[in-house]
């Protein structure tokens, strides 16, 4: 969520966890429990990490609930929250969109090359 993003209708939802496989493992359950769009993720230090999903309020309530117990169920849950209709000035306080190496190629297809190798 950026300066030129836009979420007045929309919610906005963030799952804290102390360390990366328990945010992947809340963040995966966040996407497949309810119809929400991750929109970010970032380091906060000390090995918190927090992800950001966005969609109607419902969904995102819902979402975050099941990433959080998810999460909990491998790692540490720091914090969870939902804003209802976030303030558009929040966009710059978001981080910027991450391109990860290798961006366009499935997994499954960037570790066979490396394997290959």
């Amino acid at each position: 969520m950026r300066k030129d993003f836009k979420m007045a209708s929309e919610a906005l939802g963030l799952l804290e966890c102390k360390g990366l496989v328990a945010l992947m493992e809340g963040t995966d359950a966040m996407l497949k429990a309810a119809n929400v769009e991750m929109i970010g993720w970032d380091k906060a230090g000390s090995g918190m990490v927090t992800a950001f999903v966005k969609g109607d309020v419902a969904a995102v309530k819902a979402a975050v609930d099941a990433g959080a117990e998810s999460a909990g169920r491998v790692g540490t849950v720091i914090s969870v929250h939902v804003i209802p209709r976030p303030h558009d000035d929040l966009g710059g306080m978001m981080p910027k969109a991450k391109r990860p190496a290798g961006a366009g190629a499935p997994v499954a297809g960037r570790l066979a090359e490396t394997a290959k190798k």
